[in-house]
């Protein structure tokens, strides 16, 4: 990687390295942010449902 950053800087694309590091940084940001929002609604989906199942029982018992 040291020689890579070398080549890089000794042939005047420096600007084009930060370039690219900020847009892989973004975009495992991106990557990082849709998995924890996927996670959290499937954690919000899983409440609504045991909710829906409380409500069930409760109803039944309010029925006999």
């Amino acid at each position: 990687m040291d020689e890579l950053t070398k080549t890089i800087a000794t042939r005047g694309d420096l600007a084009h390295l930060a370039l690219f590091l900020w847009a892989s940084g973004a975009s495992g940001l991106l990557v990082w942010t849709l998995k924890e929002l996927a996670s959290a609604n499937r954690r919000f989906n899983d409440f609504v449902t045991e909710i829906a199942n409380l409500n069930r029982l409760f109803r039944r018992e309010q029925d006999k």
